[in-house]
């Protein structure tokens, strides 16, 4: 068993981490101040490949394994929080169009998403469904040769800047096979949205988006009719594994200002590390961090394999927001009133982070999920 990076995995997590502090950083907190999402964001990491990482190359993209996209978000984690719901999305999305679209719609959809002109966003939770996806309402009603959208989505990170949108929509009957995938134009006149204003992650503009007859064609059907719902889930198990990984870059970038902040500061004669009492929690963190990281590596590692990583998945997208939140809280009180301010970007990664213990998938969800596993469905919830 080997626990390192090889020398290409190594070479391209200093490469990011680089570009994040040099250009991503910058822009955190202003971003979060001007509350919007910067388009100019979304070109910046296509130009390093980040937003073509799932893509094949003859489209346009990086053809990347898992493992490094996890590492890609961790590292602009690190940086800018909100930059890697870029990451995510795009992963995710690019993952469900590799999978299930056609030759034709890949070579029409994905170069755009790939250099950064596509902004794309993902159209599943509405005001009454959210956990229970498969119940959405969202219709996609016979018109033509086409359907037209009618309903509303709701909670839809980037919904405020997308140009495009993967969208899940009710073609037939109760149940996940009644739901289609659908690639949408949000700029058509029958798309409304209303932004929300939100605790954290202010700049990745997370929006209601209302659906008013928008016209959709069988071209821009995802895969089969019916089984839009089954090829969108497919592709959560290993984005949750990059979540975890996002947030544990912004908890990782927070212990190292806490631990420094431990070996600057004096107190009573002493560099405060000196005392138990914060030496001890920031030793704990770092181990909690290193046990959360190997088990979304883990979850990557198996999809890259082809190997069944959904128990992983859902441990790394339970643990690591909760632990990330837990660790960002301690470094803010270890620095203090330095902290609490607004000058320092702790108190702001606090709040974006929380952000993620609730969407993609609930923690409760994450624990039915493994208890499954553990159990066997005859002995679980």
């Amino acid at each position: 068993m080997d626990y390192s990076l090889d020398e290409e995995q190594d070479a391209f997590r200093t490469e990011v981490r680089r570009f994040a502090e040099k250009v991503l950083a910058p822009h955190y907190q202003s971003d979060d101040k001007a509350a919007e999402f910067r388009r100019q964001l979304a070109l910046d990491m296509a130009g390093l490949g980040l937003t073509g990482l799932r893509i094949p190359e003859e489209y346009g993209g990086q053809a990347a394994t898992a493992v490094i996209a996890g590492l890609a978000a961790e590292e602009v984690g690190r940086a800018d929080f909100n930059a890697t719901y870029v990451i995510i999305n795009t992963a995710l999305i690019s993952d469900v169009i590799v999978r299930n679209a056609t030759d034709e719609q890949k070579a029409a959809w994905l170069p755009g998403i790939a250099d950064g002109t596509t902004v794309p966003c993902i159209c599943i939770t509405e005001p009454g469904h959210g956990t229970d996806a498969a119940s959405l309402e969202l219709k996609a009603v016979p018109d033509g040769d086409g359907w037209k959208l009618q309903g509303e989505k709701t909670s839809i990170t980037l919904g405020m800047a997308a140009d495009r949108a993967v969208v899940l929509a009710r073609t037939g009957g109760p149940g996940a096979r009644g739901v289609s995938a659908f690639w949408v134009d949000l700029g058509h006149e029958s798309v409304g949205r209303a932004a929300f204003d939100d605790l954290g992650s202010r700049a990745i503009g997370r929006a209601s988006l209302h659906f008013d007859g928008t016209p959709v064609t069988r071209a821009d059907l995802i895969g089969n009719e019916g089984d839009g719902f089954v090829s969108v889930m497919q592709g959560f198990d290993y984005s949750r594994a990059i979540i975890g990984l996002a947030c544990l870059g912004a908890a990782q970038a927070s212990l190292d200002e806490a631990t420094q902040w431990a070996r600057d500061r004096e107190a009573f004669g002493q560099p405060i590390g000196k005392f138990q009492g914060v030496a001890f929690p920031l030793a704990e963190h770092a181990t909690y961090i290193t046990g959360a990281r190997h088990v979304c590596l883990e979850a990557l590692w198996k999809k890259d394999n082809d190997l069944e990583h959904s128990a992983e998945a859902a441990m790394a997208k339970f643990w690591a927001p909760k632990l990330s939140v837990d660790v960002i809280h301690q470094c803010l009180l270890t620095l203090g009133h330095l902290g609490y301010s607004t000058e320092s970007p702790v108190g702001q990664r606090l709040r974006d982070v929380i952000g993620l213990e609730i969407g993609d998938g609930t923690a409760q969800v994450s624990k039915l999920v493994i208890s499954r596993d553990l159990l066997g469905r005859a002995y679980a919830p």
